[in-house]
């Protein structure tokens, strides 16, 4: 405890009698009361709907090594470190925590669109030479990120962990967390507008990380992007680009429509490679089956390929990673209920995003439904935004949109404009969708796209459509 409270610029303060054999090594940090016991520190977090310091009696109880808390309690129960922000301690205790694991080689997967999809790519590859952590759920943010680099053990070899931000100045904050070896960068869409102004802007705070990567680190970039393509000379870092025009590309792509893709893989060698020397010109190639559902999964699973070359790994390797990996709940999960297909993409979502699953339902069977959300964190724009995938949808093979939410309304009313012979159809909220869902008329074959923000609790719906009596 004293070394934690000197990492987290704290003060120690321990109650009379204490017993002095309590003061170990702690075996893990938690936020969540629930998850306290025996070795485990307490980071008492001040939420929207909770005070962590209202448990701070509860998680002694259970036998928690200890607390760190903005607010010591009247009567101390256990040996409990002052702070003046619980969640900049939070973070300093994570940082720490990373430099005495400076051994684990990290990837950190940064940008707008694919971040998850490509984490689990490259998971996938690196743990087939690696014992591999992963960044699970949503804990990419200030305080996921610090509690999945509390996961790290002595046995982890590599770790690939995902960083998502919305401010400016969260990725500067995150990056000096993480310190990677490697960040891929998936790409610069039109997401936290509201708070980053413009592409621009997007660009700027994601790069933010690129101060923390290691010296002599590598910078693993999407040569599609148009923004990316601007980054050129990063001092200290070498720079490896996938897609087409790039160090890794693919040919041959055979798309399968939902059920995956396969195509053959090129690399030109370089110095980024762990075996690669300095020789540019010389190509390698091996054939991969990707089993996540859309042709964009191929240029994740190039970035995954990267990673695994700059780590040392043989392409038989990789190839199996990459056959590997599977979708996560939210992202680009394909369902089969027996009746329905259900494309669950309900993570969340943006433009760029929506229209990428639009063009995705495009090699699906039979009738073809997008059930789309508002999408929050657009700025002024949102509402052009919205009825830009309105228009879209309409105009590129959906043969019903079902629209839900206020902003929705601006993507209704395009769709409506458009024509054709998409049918259209809007509801206020989630809720009297669900109410009404048997009118959606629903038939046995038919492809059901679910995608909206997170806020817009679309997890209901998967529930809904894939149910039994669904």
């Amino acid at each position: 405890m004293e070394r934690i409270a000197g990492a987290v610029e704290g003060r120690l303060v321990y109650p009379g009698g204490y017993a002095e054999g309590r003061l170990s090594e702690a075996a893990d940090v938690v936020i969540d009361s629930r998850k306290a016991g025996p070795g485990t520190v307490f980071a008492a977090i001040r939420g929207e709907r909770s005070d962590g310091h209202d448990y701070i009696g509860q998680v002694f109880e259970k036998g928690a090594l200890g607390v760190i808390c903005e607010k010591l309690p009247e009567e101390l129960p256990g040996p409990c470190i002052a702070v003046d922000d619980t969640l900049k301690a939070l973070r300093l205790l994570a940082r720490y925590y990373r430099e005495q694991m400076k051994d684990v080689k990290i990837v950190g997967i940064v940008g707008s669109v694919g971040k998850t999809s490509t984490k689990e790519l490259v998971a996938s590859v690196l743990e087939q030479k690696f014992n591999t952590l992963k960044t699970e759920g949503n804990f990419n943010n200030e305080i996921g990120v610090p509690l999945t680099i509390f996961r790290l053990r002595d046995g982890h070899e590599a770790a690939v962990v995902e960083m998502g931000i919305n401010h400016f100045g969260e990725m500067d904050r995150l990056g000096d967390i993480v310190k990677p070896d490697a960040v891929v960068f998936t790409n610069v869409g039109p997401c936290h507008l509201e708070f980053l102004g413009d592409l621009d802007g997007v660009l700027k705070a994601k790069s933010e990380v690129f101060r923390h990567i290691r010296k002599g680190g590598t910078l693993i970039l999407n040569a599609e992007d148009e923004k990316l393509s601007g980054v050129r000379d990063v001092p200290g870092l070498g720079i490896v680009r996938y897609g087409s025009g790039g160090d890794i590309c693919a040919e041959n792509v055979v798309n399968m429509g939902l059920r995956g893709t396969e195509a053959d893989i090129l690399y030109h060698t370089g110095p980024w490679m762990a075996n690669g020397g300095s020789d540019t010109s010389s190509v390698g190639r091996f054939h991969a089956k990707v089993h996540l559902p859309g042709a964009h999964m191929v240029l994740n699973s190039l970035a995954a390929t990267a990673a695994g070359l700059m780590f040392g790994m043989d392409t038989e390797a990789i190839a199996a990673g990459i056959a590997a990996a599977q979708p996560m709940s939210g992202r680009s999960r394909l369902i089969d209920t027996g009746k329905l297909l259900v494309l669950d993409d309900c993570y969340n979502a943006n433009p760029k995003a929506d229209c990428a699953a639009i063009d995705l339902m495009g090699s699906a069977a039979g009738r073809k439904v997008a059930i789309l959300g508002d999408m929050f964190e657009l700025g002024e724009d949102a509402p052009a935004l919205h009825a830009g995938v309105g228009s879209y949808a309409a105009s590129h093979g959906i043969d019903m949109l079902v629209c839900v939410g206020e902003l929705s309304r601006n993507m209704y009313e395009a769709a409506l404009k458009e024509g054709g012979s998409c049918e259209v159809i809007r509801f206020e909220t989630l809720d009297e969708l669900l109410a009404n869902i048997d009118g959606l008329g629903l038939a046995e074959g038919d492809t059901v796209l679910v995608k909206a923000s997170h806020g817009m609790n679309f997890t209901k719906l998967v529930d809904a459509l894939t149910k039994p009596e669904a």
